[in-house]
């Protein structure tokens, strides 16, 4: 797992579906939502660290944008 594309694709199978309108507020959902998908015990913890480390750094990455 590599980049947010995967990130979606792996709570797509889950069933879970984020679309806010604003990029920041689905970062903080997709977080939300892995974390319960984790413990859920559906995932494995290396593909949850994977996960939440692709997200925080988007999410750093698009609040750094808005400060410009």
């Amino acid at each position: 797992m590599k980049t947010m594309w995967d990130v979606q694709q792996l709570l797509k199978r889950y069933g879970v579906f984020v679309y806010v309108g604003d990029r920041l507020a689905d970062l903080e959902l997709m977080e939300a939502e892995l974390k319960d998908v984790y413990q859920s015990q559906l995932l494995e913890a290396k593909e949850f660290q994977q996960a939440l480390l692709i997200l925080r750094q988007e999410r750093r990455h698009e609040e750094e944008k808005k400060a410009r």
